[in-house]
């Protein structure tokens, strides 16, 4: 049986496909190797259109009105720029997107959710960069507790980690699973799950954490082989099968509160 949002792809009748061919992208340097995802299930593909920012890259589901994933070469030069820009709350609907497509502010006013960015505000190193994280594109509904604590923990974990190693590709996005889905603003579907997939190209060894959009402090961290099966998507098309069976060590986050 096709998962909720699989359903809701293939009743849509038709959808612009920016990223037909494997590994496509238009902006190649947010991605290992120069490649994107690659979808498993074609369904995903309706209605999904790539969006390249300065720092950033990811690809906007039509149907949900949340990215599937969104991508970032972090680097520590980056982040130590990143350190000395003042953060200024920006949220926008994405002028990228038709109408139809988009998230406006208004789905989620009252909803009960945060506005939870896939790519950090805080990871941007420049003002134009850190206004573009704040699009509506590059948004999912997520539990108030989950954003605040647990999600803000695996952010700076990252973050640690990238100073660490020098650079790192992060793939970060929401998966749509179970029988039920709930909607904010009667459009915007709210994820189950938010993985946070981490490859160092140094060790050329991947994994990423996993998390359900509840009020936790619970995680897993699983394999990029793993994480493919649940989203229907070749996350690290470039990488070999017995790698993604492997997991990179990721560090513990820090929870606030």
């Amino acid at each position: 049986m096709l998962r909720p949002l699989m359903r809701l792809l293939a009743l849509a009748l038709f959808g612009l496909v920016t990223a037909a061919n494997a590994g496509y992208t238009g902006c190649p340097s947010h991605y290992a190797a120069g490649s994107a995802p690659e979808f498993i299930n074609q369904q995903l593909a309706v209605k999904a259109r790539e969006i390249c920012y300065s720092q950033f890259g990811l690809m906007h589901s039509g149907i949900s009105r949340t990215p599937l994933w969104a991508a970032e070469h972090l680097t520590a030069a980056e982040l130590e720029q990143a350190d000395t820009i003042r953060r200024k709350n920006a949220f926008h609907a994405d002028p990228h997107l038709p109408e139809d497509e988009q998230a406006e502010l208004r789905d989620y006013a009252r909803s009960g959710f945060d506005r939870g960015h896939m790519v950090p505000a805080g990871n941007m190193p420049t003002p134009q960069a850190q206004y573009e994280s704040f699009s509506l594109a590059n948004i999912v509904p997520q539990n108030p507790r989950n954003n605040q604590r647990l999600w803000a923990g695996i952010e700076a974990a990252v973050r640690r980690l990238a100073m660490e190693q020098g650079e790192l590709y992060i793939l970060t996005g929401p998966l749509f699973l179970g029988a039920e889905l709930q909607r904010v603003g009667g459009r915007v579907l709210v994820p189950t799950h938010i993985y946070k997939l981490v490859y160092d190209p140094k060790q050329q060894r991947a994994a990423a954490y996993l998390v359900e959009n509840i009020a936790t402090d619970a995680y897993r961290v699983v394999t990029v082989e793993e994480l493919e099966r649940l989203a229907g998507i070749t996350f690290l098309p470039g990488l070999p099968a017995a790698v993604k069976a492997l997991k990179l060590e990721l560090p513990a986050p820090r929870r606030r509160g």
